[in-house]
């Protein structure tokens, strides 16, 4: 039978210790608070006093932590118990440069890191559905891709920079968090303008933002500004929706304002709105 260790026993990676065990795979299991483990024991899960116990005889280590900081106490403390050839698959978030050095770090003394960050919640844990990224060595990343594909619904491989998957995995976070910052706001204005937070919803689940994010998107990359929706104009209406929400809270609208105030008066305002990313994508000559 094989048997993991597990880091984390959080929300997301309770569910995935839970669709381990319903799997009949052997789970060694580690968690700062040791309280949570509990539940987890109580369904087959082994709860280990110290992360260096918890690596003792797997085939395999699995992170599901916080940050940077956290992966780094958990692994120091781990690596002196683990064997030889044993694999760490590190699901946390944490920063690309951070998951470089650790994996140049831990390959200079043999141990193999992949990156695996995942966009799945607690429910696609246990029911492993979901996207799950995955970069390093690349013999590694193929003894283990059976392994990772039974724990998500799609499993991306990219290659042995771990840093590209941790990067994605914030590129993606970046437009989940726009996305409901966004949301926010569109109620806030919506209903300071009379709507009700149901109008709202029902109007932008059905506006086309694949086609958005793909039409003017590839103008942006190729730095291509010719205005389709001018950003003094689009400005403009950043003033009405931030006027339509009255004293309604907004989270991302004043920002985004400042920083369509501080292109213009860099005489970029004749642009297309897609100008906003000028500075990091600069227009061709």
């Amino acid at each position: 039978m094989t048997t993991i260790a597990w880091f984390g026993a959080g929300l997301l990676g309770s569910g995935f210790v839970e669709a381990a065990l319903s799997r009949k795979t052997g789970v060694r299991l580690w968690n700062r608070t040791a309280a949570k483990t509990e539940p987890l024991a109580a369904k087959g899960a082994i709860a280990c006093a110290t992360p260096a116990e918890a690596v003792r005889d797997v085939d395999r280590v699995h992170v599901c932590l916080s940050d940077d900081q956290s992966v780094e106490s958990v692994l120091e403390a781990a690596l002196p118990a683990l064997a030889r050839g044993v694999p760490i698959v590190d699901h946390t978030t944490v920063s690309p440069a951070g998951a470089r050095e650790r994996a140049a770090r831990l390959g200079a003394m043999g141990v193999a890191y992949v990156s695996a960050p995942v966009f799945m919640g607690p429910i696609n844990a246990r029911q492993a559905s979901g996207r799950m990224l995955c970069a390093g060595p690349t013999p590694v990343v193929q003894s283990l891709s059976n392994a990772l594909k039974e724990m998500t619904g799609e499993l991306v491989i990219l290659g042995e920079d771990n840093g590209a998957a941790c990067a994605l995995k914030l590129v993606g976070n970046a437009m989940i968090i726009g996305v409901a910052g966004c949301l926010a706001d569109s109620f806030a204005l919506g209903m300071g303008a009379g709507l009700s937070a149901e109008s709202v919803q029902q109007f932008v689940t059905g506006f086309p933002f694949a086609a958005i994010v793909a039409g003017r998107g590839a103008r942006m990359i190729k730095g291509e500004y010719d205005p389709s929706f001018e950003l003094s104009m689009a400005r403009k209406d950043v003033r009405l929706m931030c006027e339509s929400a009255a004293e309604r809270p907004l989270a991302v609208l004043p920002g985004l304002g400042q920083r369509m105030d501080a292109l213009i008066a860099e005489g970029h305002g004749g642009k297309d709105l897609g100008a906003l990313s000028i500075t990091t994508i600069p227009a061709k000559k």
